[in-house]
């Protein structure tokens, strides 16, 4: 089931879900966390978008241990990606338990300092999940780049006519 879908491996049609979806909902984290008004503007769609990317990540996991299977895996690789779906699992709980609490604070008021606390660890997490993602997609890259891009030279094939 993880393994391929018309073709081809199922890891590289969805971890590109992840890598775009999960960064995307760290800024929307970052805002709603900052600003109170972006809560009302993006709170639900970031908390979907956080979501859906989350679920991706785990898919990611299966799909990338189905395409190992068949190509190898780099060891690094493999250890940010068993890693990666546990982090983006945090960064969604810290996330959904904001968005549920900051909701209940009308815009005519502060937020209490303990929401104010929660949303300065939300920041950090969301920047750690969005630099987290970076390292999981560099090592992928290189994994799979990496050889063909040392054993060519710029220039070898030639465009089409």
């Amino acid at each position: 089931m993880f393994d391929t879908f018309a073709g081809l491996p199922v890891h590289i049609l969805v971890v590109h879900v992840a890598v775009v979806l999960i960064p995307l909902s760290a800024i929307g984290a970052i805002l709603i966390a900052a600003r109170p008004k972006a809560l009302r503007l993006f709170g639900a769609a970031t908390v979907i978008g956080a979501t859906v990317g989350v679920i991706a990540s785990v898919v990611a996991e299966l799909s990338g241990n189905a395409l190992a299977g068949r190509v190898g895996w780099s060891e690094e690789h493999a250890a940010y990606g068993d890693v990666f779906p546990i982090a983006a699992w945090v960064f969604l709980v810290l996330l959904v338990v904001f968005w549920i609490f900051a909701r209940g604070v009308p815009l005519n008021r502060n937020r209490p300092l303990w929401l104010k606390v929660f949303g300065a660890v939300l920041i950090l997490a969301a920047i750690g999940i969005t630099y987290f993602t970076v390292l999981t997609g560099y090592s992928g890259s290189k994994a799979a780049w990496s050889d063909i891009v040392e054993n060519s030279q710029p220039g070898t094939f030639a465009p089409p006519d």
